[in-house]
């Protein structure tokens, strides 16, 4: 190569970002909104290039976790959170269950081990679930850990007692989404206050359980209340192992059937800025995946994200199908599997 081409590839090479302020701090103990509010508002490409950056820290950015999420107890709900389609008040058709039999449970997650999942989430639609019904899901948990599966439950806020009662059936991790911001959350749900999710968090933090913690947008709110969802995630001490980030999916009989949706990019936004604040932990694609298509989840995973729910059903909405997971991942040369911590 000659002197000329040498300079040539030099000016076109990509400017150099000073990337070491942003991993330092994204493992300090706080981020301010008016930090991560900026990280949203960075150029697009330069925004990417971070999260990338960070990602290559501590991943193998090639690699996807693969989750299948299991409804075990469906509809019902006395909570009047507005994107719910499970909540007891609004008419959505989703009719209300008993929880599932333990054949059926164990049927539903060697079907997902088969097809490729690593970790096996089983849902229910509680405000908080009662001894007996703990009792039930601390069975199924042991016996889907038998399988060799990652075990995670969601089944509203825990009282006392009740995280340690999983953690010893071997729960691997809870999950309960802060869903948004503080000053948006009593747009979205009036029947719990905020301090009630982070105390179940607390609960299962305290009793030695993984958590998994993430939320929603495309609800309505704004670009900078969007910034204090990520910072309350960012801030909790330690923050979350797993976060799943939801799109909005407008169900028709919900407060938020109506919803404007969110730009796709903005979506993407969120996925790279949660890589940058919460550089260790698994960025899941969450709800509202069957509507993003394959290039808007293709910017996804550059943005950092290296976990999807794997089905054809999240709860009680939709999904992309399996097939279609793995023909992606092929297409863009990545590959399914937990994805291991390099540093």
């Amino acid at each position: 190569m000659n002197t000329q081409q040498e300079q040539t590839i030099t000016l076109h090479r990509p400017r150099p970002i000073a990337v070491a302020s942003i991993c330092t701090t994204a493992k300090a103990e706080h981020w301010s909104v008016d930090a991560i509010e900026a990280l949203f508002q960075l150029p697009f490409p330069e925004l990417l290039f971070r999260a990338q950056t960070v990602h290559r820290e501590h991943f193998n950015p090639t690699h996807v976790e693969f989750a299948t999420l299991l409804s075990i107890k469906t509809g019902g709900c006395p909570e009047d959170c507005g994107y719910c389609p499970q909540a007891a008040q609004y008419n959505t058709g989703v009719e209300a269950s008993k929880m599932m039999a333990l054949d059926q449970v164990l049927f539903a997650a060697k079907r997902a081990q088969e097809a490729g999942a690593t970790r096996f989430c089983m849902g229910a639609a509680w405000r908080t679930p009662k001894d007996r019904d703990i009792e039930k899901v601390a069975e199924l948990v042991s016996a889907v850990k038998g399988l060799g599966l990652e075990t995670c439950a969601t089944l509203g806020m825990l009282n006392e007692g009740h995280a340690e009662q999983l953690r010893d059936a071997g729960l691997d991790y809870y999950n309960h989404n802060l869903d948004t911001a503080p000053d948006f959350y009593g747009d979205v749900i009036t029947t719990r206050d905020y301090q009630d999710r982070l105390d179940t968090l607390a609960r299962v933090r305290h009793a030695g359980v993984k958590v998994c913690s993430g939320g929603i947008v495309g609800m309505g709110e704004s670009h900078r209340q969007r910034a204090g969802l990520i910072a309350e995630l960012a801030n909790l001490s330690p923050y979350p192992e797993s976060v799943p980030i939801n799109n909005l999916v407008r169900v028709e009989g919900t407060p938020m059937a109506n919803a404007e949706p969110l730009d796709p990019f903005e979506f993407v936004r969120t996925i790279a800025v949660a890589r940058i604040t919460l550089p260790k932990a698994r960025v899941r694609l969450s709800a509202g995946r069957q509507e993003m298509g394959d290039a808007i989840q293709a910017l996804c995973f550059l943005a950092g994200a290296n976990s999807i729910f794997y089905g054809d059903k999240l709860l009680t909405t939709g999904n992309p199908d399996t097939q279609a997971d793995l023909d992606l991942l092929d297409r863009l040369g990545m590959q399914r599997g937990a994805p291991e911590m390099l540093t």
